[in-house]
């Protein structure tokens, strides 16, 4: 092979391309759109608004549903997961202007609210219905990512007059019913008596902080910061900037193990409570040093091709996408909003967004996302669960990842001299008006 004669003094050596994995430097609006768009046209195919009957009738909701109905085949249109997505829908539409998102979002939740309403008003056991989550609820995970996706769409007047009854019943789960430890902090009762689970805080603080914002009621905002403060002091270690996963109240030592996605739960749930907790807040500070001190630990533990490890700090465990664009859109989400500094961290959500383009594939499958997950005290036990495109927890952090790069690529501007490695960042100069 002919190579063209160079010295350490020539400058074209330091002008030698690098060989990336993944696409590098800034991705365009139109770039970020196509996967988005790719990403839609898969869910919508896959989560088709419909019921059928015991002999696979199809069913309308305007009259007395039966008994022992079920969804069209596809993933689960009420579940936390699909909570996430519908959020993640929600706000690609409010960015990119396009309503197909806003639609895909409004059409699921109306249509399930529906499902729950004609059930409820017939009195049918839940058991019985394919809507059991949403009118018996008995966990976080059934209630509340849910209900912060039905209040923002409901704060945006995309719903008919069933969903509030449904929302209620949601934060009246969260707020009332779930299992506390004795300072108020949401716990569980497995797999240990008085254990917490890292996921908790998405599975709580948003739907707290959101019904906050929509009744006015400043209890929900109080509680909201109550969550992220005693499970930061129980479950942050300050020595890896990261949160360990589970914690059991009785349990001694602590055994801290760092899974990816639970710690973008805590991270999505912190921002999420930033964007509506008002400014007077009494926690608002800790909040946001909370949020400081989480970023930093995330962006010394991020993989040179912008994924991050499914166990954060092993990096001989597989880079899973989930927790990856969970990173990209809360690290995104904090720069844009001015609670993060934009040169420290907008490279870090940007080479995590282009990482994750690499693992949405033609389809708009996401790729390498590790599938739902109980809570164990061995590294084994993360590092070696399935990942899968059926794992649906990859396609609303991928919808909202994108959505807020979007907006990031809208505030900002960089500039990146060839032989400079970084980015200079600074706002984007505001448009002129026209003459």
């Amino acid at each position: 092979m002919n190579r063209e004669p160079m010295r350490d003094t020539d400058d074209k050596v330091a002008l030698l391309k690098p060989a990336y994995p993944m696409p590098y430097g800034r991705p365009t609006d139109v770039s970020v759109k196509a996967v988005l768009d790719r990403v839609l046209a898969y869910i919508d195919r896959e989560t088709q608004v419909g019921l059928t009957g015991a002999t696979g009738e199809r069913l309308k909701i305007d009259g007395k549903l039966p008994r022992g109905a079920h969804f069209l085949p596809g993933f689960r249109l009420n579940s936390y997961e699909w909570g996430v997505t519908y959020s993640g829908a929600l706000l690609a539409g409010e960015v990119t202007g396009d309503k197909r998102f806003t639609q895909y979002a409004a059409d699921r939740l109306n249509f399930v609210n529906a499902v729950a309403a004609n059930y409820r008003a017939q009195g049918v056991p839940a058991r019985e219905t394919p809507v059991r989550d949403m009118l018996n609820p008995d966990k976080l995970d059934d209630a509340g990512a849910m209900a912060a996706a039905m209040i923002k769409a409901e704060r945006a007047k995309l719903l008919d007059k069933r969903a509030r009854p449904q929302i209620d019943l949601y934060l009246n789960w969260v707020a009332n019913k779930q299992f506390r430890l004795a300072d108020g902090t949401l716990a569980r009762t497995s797999p240990y008596p008085n254990t917490l689970w890292l996921d908790d805080l998405y599975m709580s603080v948003p739907a707290l902080a959101q019904m906050g914002a929509l009744t006015g009621e400043r209890r929900y905002f109080d509680d909201a910061v109550r969550q992220v403060l005693q499970f930061s002091q129980r479950m942050f270690v300050p020595e890896k900037k990261l949160y360990q996963h589970g914690w059991v109240q009785e349990m001694s030592p602590h055994p801290a193990l760092y899974w990816a996605r639970p710690d973008g739960w805590a991270i999505m749930a912190i921002v999420e409570l930033l964007e509506v907790l008002p400014a007077d807040h009494p926690g608002r500070a800790a909040v946001l040093a909370q949020l400081g001190a989480v970023a930093e630990g995330l962006a010394k533990v991020q993989s040179d091709t912008g994924l991050w490890h499914q166990l954060l700090d092993r990096p001989d465990t597989y880079l899973e996408t989930s927790a990856s664009a969970i990173y990209a859109f809360a690290l995104a989400r904090a720069v844009n909003r001015g609670w993060l500094d934009p040169r420290a961290y907008a490279p870090v959500a940007l080479l995590a967004w282009n990482g994750v383009t690499t693992k949405v594939n033609a389809a708009g499958e996401v790729e390498d996302v590790v599938v739902g997950t109980g809570m164990g005290f061995d590294p084994a036990f993360y590092a070696y669960r399935p990942r899968h495109v059926a794992a649906s927890h990859g396609y609303g952090p991928v919808l909202l990842a994108g959505a807020e790069v979007i907006a990031l690529l809208r505030k900002t501007k960089v500039e990146r001299p060839p032989l400079v490695m970084g980015y200079n960042w600074r706002p984007a100069a505001p448009a002129k008006a026209a003459p």
